[in-house]
């Protein structure tokens, strides 16, 4: 296998390689460490980069395998979001408000290691994870490899462009109002927000007031699946696309608050949905029935950076857009928190009208391709809300009511930037979504494209 080829081969496959002694954990870890160094300053993917501690790792898997070890990640090398816990290392957060280095993983880590994966190192976010784009003033701007003058998405940009680079086999992300399925979207991946609370975002306890969730950006459905597996401790795989049983599926294109919906952007959604008839699905129009519940998300997720700017070692660190951020969420007392969390249910219940008699809903991820990277940069926080609201307003619906979405990916714009559709199910669906994404992925591949930069 070329040097390229195996950058590109996602992390089941690699595992098999490993396995199959045809390739060694150093190898890998080795061609990562070269690429990121050739091509990673094109994207600005990583904040921090381990390759002693990586190789030291790769070399412990070599001799686990070597001793006849089995582990589903053996020698593996994959990223780690910098909102995420590496012992050892500081959490930076996209900032330099940040504090000491973390004494142990975060049990998303914890799992990964277990399960034998090496970490390459950490990737890059904007500042608290607020925003859409991946840039701040400490860490810089992250560029898309398919076009380095457009965004890579936020928050997870710095994991997706790795992994869309081929500068890892894939890397975890969090998601509180779309930050795995925007990059995903963005990059050309996978990218599944699974149910609330199934993956331990522990050591903390709650993030934006239960909004954010933690999961994995992906070259291929497989790979998701079996990130998912070790991370949650369960079983998402799924027999043969095309054993699945027809199902009814919505199609709803209108986005819960007003704003233009790209040509492109709506054709692949179109195209999505006729790929899935010929395949015997039913996909019919029906509108999600959002009513105010973007109300209560927003409520949630403003709270939910004031609170976490307060928490920060040296808040007066902050940048100013994040300061403005923190000033929006001021206003929401406890009690107005509160009775956003108590009307989740009923938004919830009112959300999930259209799956009444329906498997699914088929929606678009983004309403417009990747958007311009610094798009938002040097913007006040109610200019950067505002922006973000038109060109991300189908993903944070999912992250209020707690129900799982994914990211797949949809073909091309006209200049060769990622399309993608969003495929959303009622609790616990995840293993449903991901047999529908895999049928799309087996009629419609993706994953042998590459980034022109990442050759």
């Amino acid at each position: 296998m070329q040097a390229t080829d195996l950058a590109f081969a996602g992390a089941a496959r690699q595992a098999e390689l490993v396995r199959d002694a045809e390739v060694s954990s150093r190898e890998l870890v080795e061609l990562y460490l070269e690429r990121i160094e050739r091509i990673g300053p094109k994207i600005n993917a990583f904040r921090k980069v381990m390759p002693e501690r990586a190789l030291a790792d790769a070399d412990q898997a070599d001799g686990r395998r070597a001793a006849g070890e089995e582990r589903p990640l053996l020698g593996v090398p994959l990223a780690v979001k910098d909102d995420q816990h590496v012992a050892g290392e500081v959490t930076a957060r996209g900032t330099d408000a940040y504090g000491d280095p973390e004494a142990e993983d975060s049990e998303i880590v914890a799992r990964l290691r277990e399960a034998g994966a090496v970490i390459v190192g950490k990737t890059n976010v904007p500042e608290l994870e607020i925003i859409g784009d991946t840039e701040s003033p400490t860490w810089g701007q992250t560029r898309n490899p398919w076009d380095p003058e457009r965004s890579a998405g936020g928050s997870s940009g710095g994991s997706a462009a790795a992994v869309a680079a081929g500068l890892v086999a894939a890397a975890t992300a969090s998601d509180g109002a779309g930050s795995i399925r925007i990059p995903a979207a963005s990059c050309g991946l996978v990218g599944m927000k699974p149910q609330r609370g199934r993956i331990s975002i522990s050591p903390k306890t709650d993030v934006w007031h239960g909004m954010d969730v933690y999961g994995f950006v992906t070259r291929s459905v497989r790979d998701s699946q079996l990130l998912m597996d070790v991370a949650a401790g369960s079983s998402f795989s799924s027999p043969g696309a095309r054993e699945m049983p027809a199902l009814r599926i919505a199609l709803s294109k209108r986005p819960p608050t007003p704003g233009p919906l790209d040509g492109q952007v709506r054709r692949a959604v179109e195209s999505t949905a006729a790929l899935l008839r010929s395949l015997g699905h039913t996909v019919e129009k029906a509108e999600i029935p959002y009513g105010m519940t973007m109300n209560e998300a927003t409520v949630r997720y403003l709270r939910g950076v004031r609170d976490d700017a307060q928490r920060m070692a040296r808040p007066h660190r902050l940048q100013r857009r994040t300061k403005g951020f923190a000033r929006l969420g001021a206003p929401f007392s406890d009690r107005i928190l509160q009775r956003a969390l108590r009307l989740e249910e009923r938004n919830a219940a009112r959300v999930n009208r259209v799956f009444e008699g329906r498997d699914l809903v088929l929606l678009p991820t983004m309403a417009r391709p990747p958007v311009r990277a610094g798009q938002w940069e040097g913007l006040g926080a109610l200019r950067t809300l505002l922006g973000m609201s038109v060109a991300y307003p189908y993903t944070i619906t999912f992250n209020h009511i707690g129900q799982p979405a994914c990211a797949v990916p949809a073909g091309f714009t006209d200049d060769g930037l990622p399309l993608s559709v969003q495929l959303a199910g009622p609790a616990h669906s995840e293993a449903t979504l991901y047999r529908v994404a895999a049928q799309i992925e087996a009629e419609r591949p993706w994953a042998d494209r590459r980034p022109a930069l990442a050759a």
